[in-house]
Parts: structure tokens; sequence; C-alpha cells
């Protein structure tokens, strides 16, 4: 097997990865909002996490929602420059867990790309709710961009190889 084959073998992981937290994700927000009333809680999955559908048109705890079609349209834009580079970052990044950390990172902010693309919307249906006080409603593409950064910053803080 020449280097290019091992080398594009190795890098296959990587997508093999995406494509299934995509696909996951994707089925999750197709079962929301299959079996899910808008507005309405329901199941508690977790002690503190219920599951409550809603759409985000906005960015992050709903900031720019409902502001419009031009600003869903340059989110997207926005969002799609950020996933060209999370691509390069993964492509160009010497270290494993990086990669996977980069490809857990990018494959959520693919889900919520590929729901805004068909939706003009993202949706969401964890609810984050502790002690009563409701924090935030995410999808599982926000789960794996936070866990791929709290991974990031492991690797970064913590975890030093014992070659560096």
């Amino acid at each position: 097997m020449t280097m290019v084959n091992k080398e594009a073998l190795y890098n296959f992981r990587f997508i093999i990865l995406i494509i299934s937290l995509v696909a996951i994700d994707l089925i999750s927000k197709s079962f929301a909002i299959n079996n899910l009333s808008l507005g309405e809680s329901s199941t508690t999955l977790l002690p503190f996490i219920d599951i409550l559908l809603i759409y985000n048109s906005g960015i992050a705890f709903g900031i720019f929602d409902n502001s419009g079609m031009l600003a869903s349209n340059i989110l997207l834009l926005v969002t799609l420059i950020i996933l060209c580079y999370l691509i390069w970052m993964i492509i160009y990044e010497p270290q494993k867990n990086k990669k996977y950390s980069l490809s857990i990172i990018t494959a959520g902010a693919l889900g919520n790309i590929i729901d805004r693309v068909i939706d003009g919307q993202v949706t969401d249906f964890l609810h984050l709710e502790i002690f009563n006080f409701s924090f935030f409603i995410f999808n599982l593409a926000d789960a794996f961009i936070t866990i791929g950064a709290l991974l990031i910053i492991y690797f970064e803080i913590i975890y030093k190889p014992k070659n560096e």
C-alpha cells in the first residue's frame, strides 16, 4: 500500500465519523418533528433534560431569532465559511486526537447547516433544565459542537502528548 493510500485511508475514518454523526443528528431532528408538538414539553429524557420542540432561526441561545431571511442567509454564509475552515483544520492537523475533536465539531456544524438550508431554521428539542431553571434548548448537533470544543480545550491545555 502506497503512502498516499495509507493517508487517504487514515483520513477516511474522519469522514465516516462526520457522516455518521450528521446522520444521527438529522434522524433525531426528524424524529422530533414527526413525534412532538411545537412548544409542548413532554417526556423527561434525563433528570435535567426534557423534550421540548422549538425552531430557532437565529444562533446560539436564540440570538437573532426571527430576524428575517437576510439575517438567516448571512448566518448560513458565516457557518459555511466556518465549516470550510474546520475541514481545512482537520486536513492539516497533525494530532489524531485533535482531528477527532475537529471532526465532531464539523459534524455538528454540518448538521445545523443542513437543517437551516432545508427549513430556514434549526430544530431544537433537548431542554436543559436544572432545579426548575431553564438554561437553553438545543439539539444533538449543538451537543457535538460543545463536546468537540471541550475536547479541543482538553487537548490544548490539559493533555500533552509525550513527544511534545
